[in-house]
C-alpha cells in the first residue's frame, strides 16, 4: 500500500533548512538547489484561495516550497489547518508560469492540481479525529479506509473534479505502490483498498481495475476479499465527524486480517506482482482518459465550429439586411426611374408607361377584396374565466355547497362558487403584400391584368386597415418600383410594358422583403412572383435562395404563370392561369390564404 498517507498530526520540526539536508550522502551527485522558497510563496497562496471553493473552508492555510516536512508530495496537518504542497508537483513549470488563481490554468498541470483536489477533500471531510490511546494498528487501518472515503464523498460535491482526482491515483499514488511500507497479507489488502476502494468510490471505472481485482482475489481469496470490500464499502457511508465508527472499521480490518493471514500462502514475488497489475491499471486509465480528452476535444471543436459557422451566418444575414435595405432605397426612390443592382440609375427605358384611373370593375373587385380580407382577418373576442370565493361572478351551485360543507366540518375553505367571464377583443393582423413582375420580353402578354391586379390588392390592403402596405416591382435585369410601400393606395394605375432582358428576382425580394418587412412575423403576408421562370441557373439559384428564406419565416409565396411552357420556382406555389384576366382573382384568393394562416 501506499508508503504515505496525506492525513499528518501536527509536525514537531518545522525547520524549513532541515528540509533541504534530508538527502542522504549515497555517492550520488548533490542535488541541485532547488527554485526559491520565496517564489512559491504566491503560488501556495492562490492555491489557497482556490481552496476555499474546494473544500468549503475559509480557515486553512496553503503552503508551497520544495519538499516538504511530511515526505510526501503533499499533506493535510489538520491540527494546524494547513495543507503543505511540493513545488516539484509543479515541474517543470516554474514559479512565474504557474498562476492557480485564474481559473482553467489547472489544466496545465492536472497532475499537480489532483493532489491539491485530493488534500481538499481531506480537509473537507477527513475531520474525525483518533481518541488517544487508540491502537496505532487500528489507527493506521482506518486511515487506510479515509483515503477512497474522503474522495468519495468530494466526488459527490463537486463530480468534475473526478479527471483530476483519476489523474492523481495514476501519476502519484500507483506508483507510490511498489514501495509499501508493510509485505504479505496486509499489502495486497492495502492496494486492493487503494485501488477498489477508488473503484467502489466512482473514481475508477470497474473494467479499468480487473487486473487489481483478478490477483487480489488470487492472493486473498474471494471471501476474504469480499470482507474487506464490505468494510470499506461501509466506510464510504460513515459521516465526516464519526471517529468510533471509522475506528470501528479499522478494527475490522485488522481482525479479518488476522484471521485469515495463517491459512493464506504469500506469494514471494508479491510486490513485483502487485506492481505489474497496478501498471496494467494506470495504462488502461491512461487510454480511456486520453479518449475522453479526445472526445472532448472533437467536441469542443465542433462547438467552437458550430459557433463560428453561426457567426459568420450572423454575419452574412447582416450584410444581406444591408444589401437589402440599400437596394430598398434605391429602388423605392422618389424619383420613380428604373436602377442597376447596384443602385445606380439604368441607362435602358424605364418599363412604366404610363398611368390611367381605374375602371369600375377594379374598384367594385378592390372592394370586394377588402371584405373579403377583413373577413379573413377577424378573430373571435377570447375569454378568460376565473373564479373566485365571492362576486361577482356566476354563482356556482355545486362549488357553493362544497363550500358550506367545507365550513361546517371546521376546515378552512377553499372551493370558489363565483365565475367570473372576461371577454377581451383580439387584435387584426395587418397585410403585408409584395408583388414582383417579371417584364422581360415573354411576360408581355400580362402587362395589362397584372398592373390591374397591383392596383387592386393595393387599395384592397389599405382599405383593411391603415397599417396594411403593398408594393409592386418590375423587374429584369434592372429594378422598377411600379407601387411604393406606403399605408395609402395609389390612386391611379401604374400601366408598364415587358420588353427586357435576363432577370434579377433575388435583389427584387431582398428591396420588398425590406421594404414591407415580409420576413418578420405578426402579419398576413405574401410574396406574389409573376414570372414563366425562364433564367439561368445562376438567376434560379439566387433566387431559390430568397424564397427559401422568407418561407421559413412564414411569409407565403405564390407564383403565377401564364402558359404552360413556364417552370416551377422551388419553393413556391405554382398556379397557372390560362387567361390573364384571372390573375386579380388568384391573387386576392391568396392573399385571403396568408392571412388566415396568421390566427
Amino acid at each position: 500500500m501506499s508508503a504515505r498517507h496525506h492525513v499528518q498530526p501536527a509536525a514537531t520540526t518545522p525547520d524549513d533548512d532541515a528540509d533541504l539536508a534530508r538527502w542522504d550522502d549515497d555517492g550520488a551527485p548533490p542535488a541541485q538547489p532547488p527554485s526559491s522558497p520565496a517564489a512559491w510563496l504566491r503560488v501556495g497562496a492562490e492555491l489557497g484561495d482556490r481552496l476555499v471553493a474546494l473544500s468549503g473552508r475559509q480557515d486553512l492555510l496553503v503552503t508551497c516550497r520544495p519538499g516538504t516536512r511530511s515526505g510526501a508530495p503533499a499533506a493535510y496537518f489538520p491540527g494546524l489547518a494547513e495543507i503543505e504542497f511540493d513545488s516539484g508537483l509543479f515541474a517543470p513549470l516554474q514559479p512565474h508560469e504557474v498562476h492557480p488563481r485564474i481559473v482553467g490554468d489547472e489544466e496545465r498541470y492536472p497532475a499537480a492540481w489532483g493532489v491539491f483536489v485530493h488534500e481538499a477533500a481531506h480537509a473537507a471531510h477527513s475531520v474525525w479525529v483518533e481518541p488517544g490511546g487508540a491502537d496505532p494498528r487500528v489507527v493506521e487501518a482506518a486511515l487506510l479506509l479515509e483515503e477512497s472515503r474522503a474522495e468519495g464523498a468530494h466526488l459527490i460535491r463537486r463530480p468534475m473534479d473526478r479527471k483530476y482526482l483519476r489523474t492523481s491515483a495514476r501519476t502519484l499514488v500507483m506508483p507510490d505502490i511498489s514501495n509499501p511500507r508493510v509485505q504479505g497479507i496486509e499489502q495486497a489488502a492495502g492496494v486492493a483498498a487503494l485501488i477498489l476502494g477508488r473503484r467502489d468510490a466512482g473514481i475508477l471505472d470497474a473494467g479499468e481495475t480487473k487486473a487489481v481485482a483478478g490477483l487480489c482475489e488470487q492472493v486473498l481469496g474471494a471471501d476474504l476479499l469480499a470482507t474487506l470490500t464490505g468494510i470499506w464499502t461501509a466506510a464510504h457511508r460513515c459521516a465526516d465527524h464519526d471517529a468510533t465508527t471509522m475506528l470501528a472499521h479499522g478494527q475490522s480490518w485488522c481482525d479479518a486480517l488476522d484471521s485469515a493471514a495463517p491459512a493464506l500462502p504469500v506469494p514471494e514475488d508479491l510486490t513485483d506482482l502487485l506492481s505489474g497489475a497496478v501498471a496494467v491499471v494506470a495504462d488502461i486509465m491512461a487510454a480511456n482518459d486520453a479518449g475522453d480528452l479526445a472526445a472532448r476535444a472533437a467536441a469542443d471543436n465542433a462547438i467552437a465550429a458550430r459557433s463560428r459557422a453561426q457567426a459568420q451566418e450572423r454575419a452574412q444575414q447582416a450584410g444581406q439586411r444591408r444589401k437589402a435595405a440599400a437596394t430598398a432605397k434605391s429602388v423605392f426612390n422618389q424619383r420613380g426611374g428604373t436602377v442597376t443592382p447596384d443602385g445606380a440609375p439604368a441607362p435602358s427605358e424605364n418599363p412604366v408607361t404610363g398611368t390611367r384611373r381605374p375602371t369600375a370593375a377594379e374598384q367594385s373587385a378592390a372592394a370586394r377584396l377588402s371584405r373579403a380580407l377583413r373577413a379573413a382577418a377577424y378573430r373571435e373576442r377570447t375569454e378568460e374565466r376565473t373564479t373566485s370565493p365571492t362576486p361577482p361572478g356566476r354563482l356556482n351551485m355545486r362549488q357553493a355547497l362544497a363550500r358550506d360543507a367545507q365550513r361546517a366540518a371546521g376546515a378552512v375553505p377553499t372551493a370558489e362558487p363565483f365565475t367570473h367571464t372576461r371577454r377581451r377583443s383580439s387584435a387584426t393582423p395587418p397585410l403585408r403584400v409584395g408583388i414582383a413582375v417579371d417584364v422581360s420580353g415573354s411576360m408581355s402578354a400580362a402587362c395589362g391584368p397584372v398592373a390591374s391586379a397591383a392596383w387592386i390588392v393595393a387599395r384592397a390592403a389599405a382599405l383593411t386597415g391603415p397599417d396594411s402596405r403593398t408594393a409592386t416591382i418590375a423587374y429584369d435585369m434592372h429594378l422598377t418600383a411600379l407601387t411604393r410601400p406606403t399605408h395609402r393606395a395609389p390612386d391611379r394605375v401604374t400601366m408598364f410594358e415587358a420588353e427586357g432582358g435576363s432577370h434579377n428576382l433575388a435583389d427584387a425580394i431582398d428591396a420588398l422583403d425590406h421594404g414591407l418587412d415580409l420576413s418578420r412575423p405578426g402579419t398576413g403576408r405574401l410574396l406574389v412572383i409573376v414570372t414563366d421562370a425562364r433564367y439561368t441557373g445562376y438567376e434560379t439559384a439566387r433566387a431559390v435562395t430568397g424564397i427559401k428564406r422568407l418561407s421559413a419565416a412564414g411569409c407565403a409565396v405564390l407564383q403565377l404563370t401564364l402558359t404552360k411552357e413556364s417552370l416551377h420556382l422551388p419553393g413556391t406555389t405554382l398556379l397557372h392561369l390560362p387567361r390573364p384576366s384571372s390573375a386579380p382573382a388568384a391573387i386576392a384568393k391568396a392573399a385571403t390564404d396568408a392571412i388566415r394562416k396568421t390566427r
